[in-house]
């Protein structure tokens, strides 16, 4: 905007106020398309919803959770879509994400989008032939990378509602082979996840971190989530319980804008929900975008924790013996791979500029006092660096992302 309409003047009494858009009209979907799905999902023998943000945006979380209750399908919900129905909730299958894409014979898409969130719904990543069907309220949506089975084109609330009093009751049992087999799968995943979870050794690893993160945050928070390995393993461990209190990197996966949603964030709760807590959990890599963001949440003196979860890197940072070389003298511009970011940097002492003290914690006990304590104290933003193993990776998986299989 121009400086002069920034710094301008206007008697309130002339302004017009308009609502900001008119309410969309509820639209159903086509009774002979819902017939059709209704006999795709009825008759598949391993079905799977995916909840995506679109049923966020249209509030449709009482009807998503309806649809689900009654007919026990397991659900995979997008980073966005999570906490529409809680992570916790038994029906959810996120522990088993790979195995229940790749395996499922009928998906059912509620707002979600074939994008590269879900691996463009292409093989390796899915069944050749399996089959897709997507509700939105778009129908230039339907089709975009693969051919769909079934397009419900409607309002996510209506169709819900038309699919739920279609479908049988408890169509899909929890003494099915597929829910056994899921189920065989989240246990796995989880054996695997608790043990590195439980390894507080130093340097950290980060589901160490996210998992003693987890036992601290308010069930209401608002994550905002962004980075590599980062928002990747976060998205699994920091669970959501209500719907729209997640914001993520999104459908381009555009890095750098973490500190502008949480003073978004911020801004709302302050003015909506005063007290809820806004948590801003940024990979190294993602902060450095724009972590000069920092001086309008302490302008503004928004009380946002952030935490930085510092590998050094993208990904990963220096080796173990490529750090020992620089640290005795070796030149990092020759030795550094781009990918990695300068060893230990102190970025919680960016909190000085504005007369304030960061937190370094390379411990699980002292980022537990000081989560506790910035959870605690509502009246300023907290900033807190995390500095965990250079090498620390994910769990191993049966993918390289995007799509590309290790078998």
């Amino acid at each position: 905007m121009p400086g002069n309409i920034l710094s301008g003047t206007v008697m309130e009494s002339t302004v017009t106020q308009f609502p900001r858009c008119w309410p969309t009209p509820s639209s159903l979907a086509n009774p002979h398309a819902i017939s059709e799905a209704v006999s795709l999902m009825t008759s598949a023998k391993r079905p799977l919803v995916v909840v995506g943000k679109g049923a966020a945006y249209a509030r449709a979380e009482e009807e998503v959770r309806q649809l689900l209750e009654k007919t026990g399908l397991p659900f995979l919900p997008t980073p966005m879509g999570k906490g529409l129905v809680a992570d916790d909730h038994p029906q959810c299958v996120a522990p088993a994400r790979s195995r229940v894409l790749l395996e499922a014979d009928v998906i059912l898409l509620l707002g979600a989008r074939l994008n590269w969130m879900l691996h463009f719904g292409r093989p390796p990543r899915f069944a050749p032939d399996t089959k897709f069907i997507q509700v939105d309220i778009c129908a230039e949506e339907f089709d975009n990378s693969v051919r769909g089975s079934v397009s419900l084109l409607g309002d996510l609330k209506a169709v819900c509602g038309q699919l739920a009093e279609a479908l049988p009751t408890n169509s899909c049992s929890k003494n099915s082979p597929w829910w056994n087999r899921i189920q065989e799968k989240i246990h796995s995943n989880m054996a695997v996840t608790k043990k590195m979870a439980e390894d507080t050794s130093e340097p950290l690893n980060y589901y160490a971190v996210f998992h003693h993160l987890q036992q601290l945050l308010p069930s209401d928070c608002i994550i905002v989530s962004e980075g590599a390995n980062t928002m990747d393993i976060g998205r699994t461990i920091l669970l959501n319980k209500l719907p729209r209190h997640r914001l993520d990197a999104g459908t381009f996966g555009t890095m750098g804008v973490g500190l502008g949603y949480a003073i978004a964030a911020a801004l709302w709760v302050k003015d909506n929900a005063p007290g809820k807590r806004v948590v801003c959990v940024e990979g190294d890599s993602a902060f450095g975008f724009s972590g000069m963001e920092l001086e309008t949440i302490y302008r503004y003196n928004l009380p946002i924790i952030i935490i930085i979860v510092n590998n050094n890197g993208i990904y990963g940072g220096l080796s173990e013996e490529l750090y020992k070389d620089i640290r005795d003298g070796m030149d990092t511009t020759l030795a550094t791979p781009p990918t990695t970011l300068l060893p230990s940097a102190h970025y919680e002492r960016m909190a000085t500029i504005f007369n304030d003290s960061g937190h370094f914690c390379s411990s699980i006990s002292h980022l537990q006092q000081v989560t506790s304590q910035a959870l605690t104290d509502s009246s300023k933003p907290t900033l807190i660096n995390v500095m965990i193993n250079p090498m620390a990776q994910r769990k191993a998986q049966d993918f390289d992302w995007l799509t590309r299989s290790k078998l």
